[in-house]
């Protein structure tokens, strides 16, 4: 029996899948607890039409994305770190704290969780950072940070 899989069933396959699998696998486990649903012609529609829905719904995401990336690639942020004697920084520069910079300064909100730093800013200068914007999608944005 073919079934679609309407969720990711492990060994099996993915959500969406078409699987051949044996009969009574899929009278007693996959049809009952609503994993999949048999493989008819309507099924198979509805299948092909939900694909091409999530697929416009991605291109949107990944535009949108790209809209955002160009805007940021050419832009920077300021940030101020309390300084003692010899240039030797209190604390650091987080992500949060970039994210927070990018909002007030760009007027864009950006998750903190997708901002990349190897490792936590603790000195005067200007550093690019790594923005994740969409799996596909990342920008790069001037960071500078100054005594305060």
């Amino acid at each position: 029996m073919q079934v679609v899989l309407l969720q990711d069933v492990k060994s099996l396959g993915k959500k969406g899948d078409v699987v051949k699998i044996n009969d009574g696998y899929a009278r007693n486990y996959i049809l009952p607890k609503k994993l999949g649903v048999e493989a008819n012609a309507a099924n198979l529609n509805d299948l092909k039409l939900q694909k091409a829905n999530s697929e416009k719904i991605e291109a949107a995401k990944v535009a949108e994305a790209k809209a955002l990336s160009e805007k940021l690639g050419g832009a920077a942020v300021t940030l101020k770190i309390k300084t003692g004697e010899g240039g030797k920084t209190f604390g650091s520069v987080t992500g949060k704290e970039i994210a927070q910079a990018i909002k007030e300064e760009l007027g864009v909100d950006i998750d903190k969780k997708r901002i990349v730093l190897p490792e936590p800013i603790k000195s005067v200068g200007t550093r690019e950072v790594l923005i994740k914007l969409h799996k596909e999608v990342n920008a790069n944005l001037r960071v500078k940070v100054e005594e305060a």
